[in-house]
């Protein structure tokens, strides 16, 4: 076992992870298929397949931490996302790592309104659900054999820095509105809906990765009180300086884009999440490790700016 802390994955979450870990001091590799730009100081970087087990070992040398925060395409995932995993599993274990999973509350399934905690069992009833709960069953099953030192971390919807299409507030919401177009959302805007700020995010699985409390449980990340979209729209037109209109759009026209959109057409089954309350408990977290959610006042300000600074740089 080495020293470094290996981020597989530099999209939005790998790079909040790899900010936080930097932040605090700690040698970090990131990987991920190109050459990644904008890393903080000091990061390491490796640049390769993260499928190929040969390479994910060689990117996981040293490694004290792996983070799995890879998110392949939607539309790809029963595809790409068993191999991933599998690749990167395998060089925590030659590393002898901690294996710190990010993951989403998809294998919950429809809870229809009740929160979500950790011990709420898994229930999908779509295919990226099942998906979830199949690799997330898998870990576990590694775990409980003492196979892997592995940590599960969970979170709801995110947004902030580098989160455009990803991020239901993201370039649908925070990106028309700078344009002053409206806001394009889907589901019902006035249900209460959890999300979770990429910092938090960052700081959470940073925390996870070497606190030994963490080993061999499931966490969802620190996330602030659920807010309905319609109320989070209006503290960003509050920031932009003009009201946003909220646009939804109907069940049967998302249908019919997603023949010709495959990214659309696998959120299609996923929009229970936006009808009804959905809810994501993170009590657990922030009791056992003494950490607040970052409240929305100090999100959503610090998300448009980072919107704004993105739009100069163009």
């Amino acid at each position: 076992m080495g020293d470094i802390h290996v981020v597989f994955g530099t999209g939005a979450v790998g790079r909040a992870v790899i900010d936080a870990l930097a932040g605090r001091g700690l040698p970090v590799r990131a990987v991920s298929r190109s050459q990644a730009t904008g890393l903080p100081d000091g990061v390491d970087h490796a640049a390769g397949d993260a499928s190929d087990a040969a390479f994910a070992a060689d990117a996981a040398r040293d490694a004290v931490t792996v983070y799995q925060c890879l998110n392949p395409p939607y539309a790809r995932w029963a595809e790409l996302f068993p191999p991933l995993q599998s690749a990167a599993v395998a060089a925590a274990q030659a590393a002898g790592a901690r294996y710190v999973s990010f993951e989403n509350v998809y294998m919950y399934g429809d809870t229809h309104g009740v929160p979500m905690t950790e011990d709420t069992p898994h229930a999908p009833r779509t295919r990226k659900g099942t998906l979830r709960a199949a690799m997330a069953e898998q870990l576990k099953r590694l775990s409980d054999a003492g196979d892997l030192r592995l940590v599960a971390a969970r979170a709801s919807d995110y947004f902030g820095a580098c989160a455009r299409e990803q991020s239901p507030l993201g370039t649908r919401v925070i990106g028309r509105a700078l344009d002053g177009k409206s806001a394009q959302v889907v589901g019902d805007p006035d249900q209460p809906h959890s999300y979770t700020y990429l910092p938090d995010i960052g700081a959470a699985l940073a925390t996870l990765g070497s606190d030994e409390r963490a080993l061999g449980q499931v966490w969802h990340v620190p996330t602030a009180g659920a807010r309905t979209t319609r109320q989070l729209i209006d503290m960003i037109a509050k920031e932009i300086g003009h009201d946003i209109k909220v646009s939804a759009a109907p069940k049967l026209l998302m249908r019919a884009l997603g023949l010709f959109n495959p990214d659309l057409n696998e959120l299609i089954e996923m929009l229970y999440e936006f009808e009804q309350p959905f809810v994501v408990d993170s009590s657990r977290f922030e009791t056992t490790f003494g950490v607040s959610p970052t409240p929305f006042e100090r999100s959503i300000p610090a998300t448009v700016a980072w919107w704004r600074s993105a739009a100069r740089r163009g």
